[in-house]
């Protein structure tokens, strides 16, 4: 202190350290979903992910990526069309590292057991790090195996989209080590009704097509091929486009603009113009739809891997926040609220993290024959798509917070991640539509319903709020299925009168009316079943009391008195920084 009694004005306390220097795959949740769905053998390459999203670099790639957003290049200085998308360095090293560690196309021609579980894992790791990037690497990943209904086109293309070497630029495909896919599914009439679109598709006579249309939403337009839709003779159908033709002239993509977007602003998502575009069939005329169903339900997947990914960052952000800052003579996670509201947070993000590497188990065991968990896959994508997704951005919210002001400025990461919160939940359908597709498995696909049920019975007596919840749970879908003609009647399911009688309203079916409450339900009862049967008692406790057994608020931290917070507190990564 000085002669006149004043001090230092700018001398930093009670504010916690930097998050850097830890492994973000040191998470018992993740390694425990990694090890029980069969990919323990990859648990090394996690850590070293894990490891590297934890350093100050990594973050720095990761901000730098945002806040010098993509900037699109229609022409060259001499008029000609170039229709490029020039990046920061820091996105092209995001990719390197994600295209790198297999999370694109890759577990497609690995031999080795737990490949798509390994992906999913460190998807959800190195996502923490910074989401506008998995975009291009989550549709490399899904169009993969769509590619599969064209031979001659797998055989050409599949080397560079499962190759883990990171080759960016414009360049004839098959002269590339490396290759990323992007998809032109929506038009600006249509959006998620993809049968609306205009785009036509005219044979060349070479056994090529030549496109002219319009799409509303493409992301990653740098990327080196996509599947588009679009109107053949045969009807709506699916085309492989190149961005290159093999003998290096442009093939035409004219980019009208860029989106200018709430969050995801480190990817560039255009509206291209078609006009004379060269695309290869895919499949045969007429039967896009079908040939693009497995890549939505691989994309709808990422979109939960995603959300859950940034459930977990917000998390251990608001953890680490308070078990360094003190208030009113304690650290704030010591506060007795303070605990509720944290604890409560991880148990939510836990079940999402259970629910998503369960479904990633299934796409790994499917992929290798199980018809069992096909059907189960089938059923669980949508659940964990449109549940996951619609909590990620309320979950975000509260952990922004636990940080006070801190948390909304833009150096501590909060207000990037609550923006880039809505859009798993909009990409590859909004909730209704996926809330819509849960139910037309339901009535079409009745081996998924019935993989649905084994996985929650194998948790039986474990817990009597979940047996109680799944009893309910089953008497209504039983009257579903009963009081319907695959699923597009009128429902008797608890609570439906009273909604709209049996009629609906203007002649809608009365389960489009309550859908979203059945596919919620349903989403809760798997997680407590997984929750129950895996995670500490102390977690599914929680779970089940909060999510199941209604004793809860509707906001976080409501959780009961009795609970065992610390036991659920101890397993917020990381253990230490």
């Amino acid at each position: 202190m000085t002669a006149d009694g004043g001090g230092p004005t700018h001398r930093v306390t009670n504010q916690p350290p930097p998050l850097v220097g830890h492994d973000v795959a040191e998470d018992p949740a993740l390694l425990e979903a990694l090890a029980r769905e069969g990919a323990a053998g990859h648990a090394d390459d996690l850590h070293r992910l894990g490891r590297l999203a934890g350093t100050a670099e990594a973050q720095r790639w990761g901000d730098e990526a945002n806040r010098c957003p993509p900037v699109l290049r229609t022409h060259d200085r001499y008029g000609n069309r170039v229709d490029e998308v020039d990046f920061h360095p820091a996105w092209h090293e995001l990719l390197r590292v994600a295209v790198g560690a297999g999370l694109a196309g890759a577990p497609w021609a690995a031999d080795r057991p737990g490949a798509h579980v390994a992906r999913a894992a460190g998807f959800l790791v190195w996502g923490q790090v910074e989401q506008g990037h998995l975009c291009p690497v989550s549709m490399t990943y899904a169009v993969t195996p769509a590619l599969r209904a064209a031979p001659d086109l797998a055989a050409a293309y599949l080397p560079g989209l499962t190759s883990t070497v990171y080759d960016p630029g414009l360049r004839p495909p098959l002269s590339k080590r490396g290759l990323l896919a992007g998809m032109g599914m929506t038009e600006k009439q249509g959006g998620s009704d993809v049968r609306a679109n205009e785009t036509i598709a005219v044979p060349a006579g070479d056994g090529s097509y030549l496109l002219r249309g319009h799409k509303w939403f493409t992301s990653a337009p740098m990327n080196d091929v996509f599947l588009v839709l679009a109107q053949a003779p045969g009807g709506l159908s699916c085309l492989l486009v190149p961005r290159v033709l093999p003998d290096g002239g442009r093939n035409p993509f004219l980019i009208q603009r860029l989106k200018d977007k709430l969050g995801n602003r480190s990817n560039a998502s255009a509206e291209p113009e078609f006009d004379r575009t060269l695309g290869h069939l895919v499949g045969t005329e007429g039967r896009g739809v079908r040939a693009i169903i497995e890549m939505v339900a691989l994309t709808r997947l990422d979109s939960a891997v995603g959300a859950a990914s940034g459930m977990r960052a917000a998390l251990v952000a608001a953890a680490h926040h308070t078990r360094h800052r003190s208030a009113f003579g304690s650290l704030l996670i010591d506060k007795p609220l303070m605990r509720n509201v944290l604890a409560d947070l991880a148990v939510e993000s836990e079940a999402a993290v259970a629910l998503v590497m369960r479904v990633a188990g299934a796409v790994d065991r499917a992929e290798h024959g199980d018809e069992g968990e096909r059907a189960f896959r089938r059923l669980a994508t949508g659940l964990a798509k449109y549940w996951v997704c619609k909590r990620q951005p309320a979950m975000v919210a509260e952990a922004l917070e636990c940080l006070g002001g801190n948390g909304y400025v833009e150096e501590s990461g909060l207000p990037r991640l609550y923006r880039e919160a809505p859009l798993n939940g909009i990409w590859e359908g909004s909730g209704n539509v996926n809330a819509l597709d849960v139910v037309r498995a339901l009535g079409r696909e009745p081996a998924s319903l019935a993989a649905y049920g084994a996985e929650v019975d194998a948790a039986a007596g474990g817990d009597p709020r979940l047996d109680a919840a799944w009893g309910r749970l089953r008497a209504e879908l039983d009257d579903l299925l009963t009081g319907t003609s695959g699923a597009a009647g009128t429902s008797r399911a608890a609570g439906t009168s009273r909604a709209a009688g049996a009629g609906g309203v203007g002649g809608a079916p009365v389960i489009e009316l309550v859908v979203r409450r059945l596919v919620e339900r349903m989403a809760l009862v798997l997680q407590g079943s997984l929750l129950v049967r895996h995670a500490p008692a102390a977690v599914s406790d929680a779970f089940c009391a909060a999510r199941l057994g209604g004793d809860a608020g509707l906001a976080f931290g409501t959780l009961p008195p009795g609970l065992d917070l610390e036991g659920i507190l101890r397993r917020i990564p990381p253990a230490t920084v």
